[in-house]
């Protein structure tokens, strides 16, 4: 990556630096899914090659579930935002997760440890044993004598779905010692932060939601070192989780305006979070230090409700769209999570988590309102009826990471 590049024009332009000198503007989008070879004895030496190491073969394309230039586009534009050597993409992020796990296990590694709250279908997908894993729970000061020598992994969600409860990374990152630490990034994207620079190896992303950011893709992409990258594509290539040549189009045209959209859309949390705060009618906040377009909140009357109420915002599962969605976690994002261990990690029956989007404020204030309900409406300016989880961040706040220069 260009250090010398800011956040904002690496967006626009990591992946399509060779476009110019084609003759083309805007990407192209390469749907096949074979390509013609004349030289078979080639192939044969590129094929072995890709199988011993996961390299990406040089030369042109051989076959769609080795690889394809679109998505090879939008990794080479994430694995710079990330600051990371490499990026492989999926069909989804539990897709990407799988992969990571079935590497690990591969070497024999099969015991994770892991930190609560994570996204319930991660969550599940370890507890479950669905991919002959074992998982240790632990909270962020426990994962160094959580470890055993078959520790495979190490697995952290911050800011955390849905809670948005946030861990430090870099010490958590000294804890795990030479196990890998994979930090699932959704959240908070490389706009608010980049885990590679504070120790995580392996970086995960949902990327249905911010990196994509209309709610029209379908993805999961892992940020990391070559030498995983190449373990990540052998198991890719031989379990078909592929990411679809037009997904992978509109992620790297996502990722033009992602700055632009998680700070505006950041500008707006910000201000909810503080007029909730000072609601009576909400019980708690949860808004993350480093900010974010994420709020969660719990309600003093039935979430429910307020579900059923809302008109301008979308009453749906999934997140970082440019309209703002509400959801009832222990409904549907973590209905699959154990009740106990649920409301053990902080996900109260009560509890509702709002993804901002890009309207104004002021109307998304105005639904929120009379979902509601009636209750005790407060006078603006007063006094502070809820516990914040963290004091929300000034709807100016910047969210350049500090390893890039601002824009």
């Amino acid at each position: 990556m260009d250090s010398t590049r800011a956040l904002a024009t690496e967006a626009v332009h990591a992946g399509r630096d060779d476009l110019a000198r084609q003759g083309l503007h805007a990407p192209p989008i390469d749907l096949s899914t074979t390509y013609p070879s004349y030289d078979s004895r080639g192939e044969a030496v590129r094929i072995d090659a890709f199988a011993a190491t996961g390299a990406e073969p040089e030369g042109p394309p051989v076959y769609g579930r080795l690889g394809n230039p679109t998505v090879a586009r939008f990794e080479t534009a994430l694995a710079r935002l990330e600051g990371t050597e490499s990026a492989v993409a999926f069909a989804s992020g539990m897709a990407a997760l799988t992969a990571v796990l079935l590497v690990r296990a591969s070497a024999g590694l099969r015991h994770v440890v892991a930190v609560r709250p994570l996204y319930g279908c991660s969550d599940h997908l370890l507890t479950a044993g669905l991919l002959g894993t074992e998982v240790t729970w632990t909270d962020p000061a426990g994962i160094a004598d959580a470890l055993r020598p078959d520790t495979g992994l190490v697995l952290v969600e911050t800011p955390a779905n849905p809670t948005l409860a946030e861990v430090d990374l870099r010490a958590v990152a000294h804890s795990c010692g030479s196990v890998p630490l994979l930090a699932d990034n959704t959240f908070a994207t490389p706009v608010l932060q980049r885990p590679a620079e504070q120790g995580a190896r392996l970086v995960l992303h949902s990327a249905t939601k911010y990196l994509g950011g209309h709610g029209d893709v379908m993805a999961g992409v892992v940020a990391c070192d070559e030498d995983f990258a190449g373990q990540l594509r052998r198991i890719r290539f031989a379990t078909g989780g592929i990411l679809h040549p037009l997904a992978g189009y509109l992620l790297l045209r996502g990722l033009a305006t992602l700055p632009v959209r998680v700070r505006a859309a950041s500008a707006n949390a910000a201000e909810l979070a503080h007029r909730l705060t000072t609601d009576p009618r909400v019980t708690r906040v949860h808004y993350p230090r480093i900010g974010g377009a994420m709020i969660a909140f719990e309600t003093v009357g039935d979430p429910h409700e307020v579900i059923a109420g809302v008109r301008l915002i979308t009453p749906a599962v999934s997140l970082g769209s440019v309209d703002t969605l509400i959801q009832h976690p222990a409904s549907i994002s973590h209905r699959v999570v154990d009740a106990e261990d649920r409301r053990g990690a902080g996900v109260s029956d009560r509890l509702l988590r709002l993804s901002v989007g890009l309207e104004d404020v002021e109307d998304l204030w105005a639904d929120l309102d009379q979902a509601l309900g009636e209750g005790t409406r407060p006078e603006r300016g007063a006094g502070n009826c809820a516990t914040s989880h963290s004091a929300p961040a000034p709807a100016n706040r910047s969210a350049t990471p500090t390893a890039l220069r601002s824009s």
